[in-house]
């Protein structure tokens, strides 16, 4: 049995990744139509140096200093959890409760849009990091009742690894950076990850990329309304990798260099602008 369809039957499409409908959206090795395509949560790949921090409400946050924090992390009163299979399953269970809530009206639609959202992100990085096999045992053996969840100040004294589970800890020296979000408001189905390196590249050439006509949009957008890059939302901070540089900024495209010793050069398109391939016409009157 897959792992999405053991949360169809526990939970009624409760608490795996869940649509704007509240619907149970494919995991990975299922069979898709093209509508359950649209509303797969954003697929991740989190490296083997990071970790993924979450706490009960779904905020979370990732960092690649993991050996820095203890398990459980205290911030501004909030305390964050280090993400692992079986503290997935929790707040999977969690999310659970919150779809029979919103359905019996005791939970606003809107906040329950917003859970959603944030549980999508953890989801994507989870079955990422973890795989498919390990949350479906998690989500088999938990047991909701005598799991304990991240509180700040207290040590479960009942549990045989009470000190890693869970204990008080000072808050990090380094706060986590802010998810990169452009633009910051809207309804946009998926978010692209983008380093701060690729931000800092395209920074150097904003100023002539904008006067050759270009807009903050294309130089800098990281949500779309379809999964990336499909679709024209994209920016070019979503294109430039690490070990990549921007070469000839012109009105028509902006170049991306790749590593040497080749160093291959491709072109990132400005579609507001004329291109030699495209001929606009005037529409009849």
């Amino acid at each position: 049995m897959s792992l999405l369809e053991l949360m169809m039957q526990q939970t009624a499409g409760g608490s795996a990744p869940v649509d704007s409908n509240g619907q149970v959206p494919i995991v990975s090795g299922q069979e898709t139509t093209e509508e359950q395509r649209r509303d797969d949560p954003p697929t991740v790949e989190p490296s083997g140096e990071t970790a993924l921090y979450a706490a009960t409400n779904l905020d979370s946050w990732e960092t690649d200093k993991p050996r820095h924090f203890a398990r459980d992390v205290g911030i501004n009163g909030v305390c964050y959890r280090r993400l692992d299979p079986e503290y997935y399953a929790w707040l999977r269970h969690k999310m659970a409760m919150a779809k029979k809530a919103l359905e019996s009206g005791r939970l606003d639609p809107a906040a329950f849009d917003g859970l959603r959202t944030r549980f999508n992100d953890i989801h994507a990085w989870a079955v990422a990091r973890f795989g498919e096999d390990d949350l479906l045992a998690a989500v088999r053996s938990l047991d909701p009742k005598t799991y304990p969840p991240p509180t700040l100040g207290t040590v479960q004294q009942d549990q045989p690894s009470s000190v890693s589970l869970s204990r008080p800890v000072p808050n990090p020296s380094t706060p986590p950076v802010e998810r990169y979000l452009y633009p910051k408001d809207g309804e946009w189905r998926f978010t692209e990850k983008v380093p701060p390196s690729a931000v800092d590249k395209v920074d150097a050439i904003r100023d002539q990329a904008l006067s050759l006509d270009w807009s903050e949009a294309r130089l800098y957008q990281n949500r779309g309304r379809f999964r990336f890059p499909c679709g024209e939302d994209f920016g070019l901070v979503c294109f430039v990798d690490a070990n990549e540089r921007i070469g000839e900024v012109t009105r028509q495209y902006i170049e991306i260099i790749g590593p040497p010793p080749r160093e291959n050069r491709l072109r990132f398109h400005n579609p507001d602008v004329d291109q030699p391939w495209l001929k606009r016409t005037n529409p009849k009157t």
